[in-house]
C-alpha cells in the first residue's frame, strides 16, 4: 500500500471568545496513570463513502479538544518532580494522506505490518494524540488514531472518540468529561495495604528477561497474526456447556477467553507442570465504592491474574478455566483498589526503585497471555456525520500471546479475536479452535 502524505500540521483547541483558559496549568498523573503502559496505542477505523471533508473532521477535533485539554497538552514534570500533564494547548498531530487505489483492494481483514502506514508513528513523538485521515479513490476514509495510554484508558479514550464525532456534527459533547485525576484518588486517613502490590503492579527488577523461547522463535518473523471469528451460536454453546447448573452463567468475555486460553495452551505444546496465567484489565469505575462516574477521564484500571498448571487447564473441563477467570477478576474489588491507592501514595515505590509491570516491550508472552478486551467500548458509535465505521481494528502488534477481543463489525454480538502465535503453533490452534471439548 503506497501512502502519499499530503499535509501534516498541529491542531489546537478552539474556545469561545473570551473563554480561553490559562496555558500555564498542569494536572498530576494519578496513581493509575503512572502504573499503566507508557506508550502510544493505535486503532484503525474505516468509513464507507460518502464521508465528511477533512476540514469538517479537523474542526470537530479542534472543538472537542477544548473539553479534553489533556490530549492537546504534553507530558512533563512540575517543580517538585511529579509527573504531570502540561495543559499548554500545544495541540495534536493531524496528517492528511491519500492512496491511489480502492480501499477494498488494500485493507486487510486483520492487522498486518502494512496498516502501520495508516496511522502516524507510535515512537519518538511529543504529541499525546495523533490523527491520520487517509482517502482512497473509491471515496472511503480510514482514520488512524494514536493516543498515549498514560493520559487515558480504553474506556475514557472511546468516550473521547464518540465526543469527537458529536463535535464534528455540531452537537454538544454529552456527557462532559470529568477531570479529577489529580484529586480523586487520595490515600485513606489510616492507610491499609492488604495486598502484595510490590510484586503485582510493580517490580524492582528493571532487567527482567522476557524472551525465553528458543532462538529460532525469538524474533518477529516467527510470529503470525491470526484472526478468529466466534459466532453467537458457537459462544452460546460454550456458555451452555460450562454454565449448566450455575445460578449465573458465564459472560461472553469469560467463556471466550477461557476457551482461547485452553486452545492457545494446547497449541503451544507446553509441559504439563508449567504454570500459565492471563493478565486481564479490570475497570475500577464500577468497582470502587463510591462508584466513579463513567465520564471520568483518565486511567482507572488494575489487573487480574488467573493462573493454572498447564495439565489442569487442558485436562479439566472448560468450566475450570472460566471459573478461574471469574474468581480472579472478582478479587479486584473496592478493597483491592483502595489498597493499591494507599500503597501507591506511600514512599515505597521511590524507596525501593519500583517500576511498573505494565510494559509493551515483550516479544513473547508464552507460557502466559495478555488480553485487551474492547467488547464494551462504543467504537462503532464514532459518527462524523455519515454513519458509523464499518470496520475497526488495532494496529499491528507482533507480540506472541497478546490477544485482542473485538465486537464483530456484523453487529450481531459475535466476537473477533486477534491472536498472535508462533507460526509453528498455528496449525494446531486452527484444529482446536472450534472444538467444543
Amino acid at each position: 500500500m503506497k501512502i502519499t502524505i499530503e499535509s501534516s500540521r498541529v491542531v489546537k483547541p478552539t474556545y469561545e471568545i473570551g473563554n480561553a483558559p490559562s496555558t500555564n496549568n498542569h494536572v498530576r498523573l494519578s496513581v493509575f496513570d503512572k502504573v499503566t503502559y507508557s506508550t502510544h496505542i493505535a486503532v484503525i477505523y474505516a468509513f464507507n463513502p460518502p464521508t465528511p471533508s477533512n476540514l469538517a473532521i479537523e474542526k470537530g477535533l479542534s472543538k472537542v479538544l477544548s473539553e479534553y485539554r489533556e490530549w492537546a497538552g504534553r507530558l512533563g514534570e512540575d517543580k517538585e518532580g511529579n509527573s504531570v500533564i502540561l495543559l499548554n494547548d500545544q495541540g495534536v498531530r493531524f496528517v492528511e494522506a491519500t492512496v491511489s487505489s480502492k480501499l477494498r483492494n488494500v485493507l486487510p481483514s486483520k492487522p498486518t505490518k502494512e496498516i502501520q502506514s495508516l496511522h502516524p508513528s507510535l515512537y519518538g513523538i511529543e504529541e499525546l494524540v495523533q490523527v491520520q485521515l487517509t482517502r482512497f479513490t473509491c471515496g472511503s476514509l480510514v482514520v488512524g488514531f494514536t493516543a498515549h495510554h498514560q493520559v487515558a484508558d480504553g474506556h475514557a479514550t472511546s468516550n473521547f472518540l464518540v465526543a469527537w464525532g458529536l463535535a464534528t456534527r455540531d452537537l454538544a459533547v454529552d456527557p462532559i468529561p470529568l477531570h479529577t485525576r489529580d484529586t480523586l484518588f487520595k490515600p485513606r486517613d489510616l492507610p491499609l495495604i492488604q495486598y502484595d502490590h510490590q510484586k503485582i503492579e510493580y517490580t524492582n527488577n528493571k532487567y527482567t528477561k522476557y524472551m525465553t523461547i528458543s532462538d529460532h522463535n525469538s524474533n518477529e518473523e516467527g510470529i503470525v497474526i491470526h484472526k478468529v471469528h466466534f459466532t453467537n451460536e458457537f459462544i452460546n454453546k460454550l456458555r451452555v456447556k460450562a454454565s449448566t447448573g450455575l445460578v449465573k452463567s458465564y459472560s461472553k468475555f469469560e467463556i471466550t477467553l477461557a476457551h482461547l486460553w485452553r486452545v492457545i495452551t494446547k497449541a503451544r505444546g507446553l509441559h504439563g507442570h508449567e504454570m500459565t496465567q492471563i493478565r486481564i484489565s479490570v475497570n475500577g469505575r464500577m468497582r470502587l465504592n463510591p462508584k466513579v462516574p463513567n465520564e471520568y477521564f483518565g486511567n482507572l484500571v488494575l489487573w487480574a491474574f488467573p493462573r493454572s498448571k498447564v495439565r489442569d487447564l487442558i485436562n479439566r473441563p472448560l468450566r475450570y478455566a472460566a471459573e478461574l477467570i471469574r474468581a480472579e477478576v472478582a478479587k479486584v474489588n473496592d478493597t483491592y483498589f483502595k489498597s493499591f491507592i494507599d500503597f501507591s501514595n506511600s514512599d515505597i515505590i521511590d524507596k525501593e526503585g519500583l517500576v511498573s509491570t505494565a510494559v509493551m516491550n515483550k516479544l513473547i508472552l508464552s507460557p502466559d497471555l495478555e488480553v485487551d478486551s474492547w467488547l464494551t467500548f462504543p467504537f462503532y458509535d464514532l459518527d462524523f456525520g455519515s454513519g458509523s465505521p464499518y470496520y475497526f481494528m488495532p494496529t499491528y502488534f507482533a507480540t506472541e500471546g497478546m490477544l485482542f477481543l473485538l465486537p464483530s463489525y456484523l453487529g450481531d454480538g459475535s466476537i473477533d479475536a486477534i491472536v498472535p502465535l508462533f507460526n509453528d503453533n498455528l496449525d494446531t490452534f486452527k484444529m482446536c479452535c472450534y472444538n467444543l471439548d
